[in-house]
């Protein structure tokens, strides 16, 4: 098999983009991943495409800036101590959790991918700006995109549906891994009853006891079956969003105001025209309501396969070093 690759997969909706690029790469290519520590799901996600290790990661959305500090600096010496070297290409998911070893990487003469947020419309990441210069390829998902940063546009990376989609009837409701109190919170207030609400890191148990009635769970290894049988889907960024795309699912995108240090509303906006979901500007229940009806009526995009546009960048980088033509696959 040619080509080692190490993807850097950074939980959630990061761990989202590594899933879709391996699906693309692993028949072609040697794949390890870097996860964060104790993300059982990243691990249980990656593990059917290879060896999975762990890394500490620097920040959360809430993480104090001097605790931040700390775990850059432990997840530096962590990465210093693997063997990156072995590799022919690293790439970057795209969150903090990248940084370490992705400088690393480039510090030993490693091919580094860098590939910028998908919801990010207005502004890069930090992590894409940062990593910018050190990258063999600054993989970009839409045109818009190269106004923020000069880079190569592959295409949102999507994942391939696992099980043929069908009508369960039901709304699922994701908060991914953080969780999304105030969405939650207006929906308990309906009257709706088919409802799948994954909570992430919000305790489930109030809305198990005020709805018996719909099904609540925080985590689940089978979430693609959840987005399979949902009649539509309730979600904040995230891969969640394109997922919901790929298993031809009208998306009502609810924009989480306590997560400040992600996007805002402009970047929202651009993401629901890109997929033709409908946008809550204001978290009640009557927009609630509005929304989903509104959902129902939307056509579905065809969106085009930016992992495996990227995949065989990829595999071009281990063919033949780091000369690569940076031109556009779309």
């Amino acid at each position: 098999m040619q080509g080692r690759v190490l993807i850097l997969a950074g939980g959630g909706g990061h761990t989202g983009i590594a899933y879709a690029l391996a699906q693309a790469l692993h028949t072609k290519v040697s794949l390890t991943f870097f996860a964060p520590e104790g993300d059982s799901l990243s691990e249980d996600r990656l593990s059917k495409f290879g060896e999975v290790k762990f890394l500490v990661k620097p920040s959360g959305p809430k993480t104090p800036a001097h605790i931040f500090a700390l775990g850059l600096a432990r997840s530096f010496l962590d990465s210093m101590k693997l063997k990156i070297r072995e590799f022919d290409v690293v790439v970057s998911t795209g969150s903090n959790f990248c940084l370490p070893p992705a400088i690393v990487a480039w510090m030993v003469g490693v091919s580094l991918v860098n590939i910028e947020s998908l919801v990010r419309f207005t502004v890069p990441s930090r992590v894409a700006r940062i990593l910018k210069p050190f990258s063999t390829i600054t993989a970009l998902h839409w045109e818009e995109q190269t106004r923020l940063l000069d880079g190569v546009v592959v295409g949102p990376t999507l994942s391939k549906p696992l099980i043929k989609p069908w009508n369960g009837g039901y709304i699922l409701v994701s908060g991914g891994t953080h969780g999304h109190k105030l969405l939650f919170d207006a929906l308990s207030k309906t009257d709706i009853k088919n409802i799948v609400l994954q909570t992430g890191e919000v305790n489930p148990a109030q809305y198990l006891k005020k709805h018996p009635e719909w099904k609540v769970i925080a985590f689940t290894k089978e979430f693609h079956e959840l987005l399979a049988g949902a009649e539509l889907v309730v979600s904040h960024f995230g891969s969640t969003v394109l997922d919901a795309v790929v298993y031809g699912k009208p998306v009502v995108l609810v924009l989480n105001p306590e997560l400040t240090r992600t996007v805002g509303i402009e970047d929202a906006e651009h993401l629901a025209n890109k997929v033709n979901a409908v946008l809550v500007s204001e978290i009640n229940v009557k927009t609630i309501l509005e929304s989903i009806d509104e959902a129902r009526k939307r056509k579905i995009p065809a969106l085009p396969n930016g992992a495996k546009n990227l995949a065989n960048a990829i595999i071009s980088i281990c063919e033949g070093g780091r000369k690569v033509e940076l031109t556009s696959y779309l």
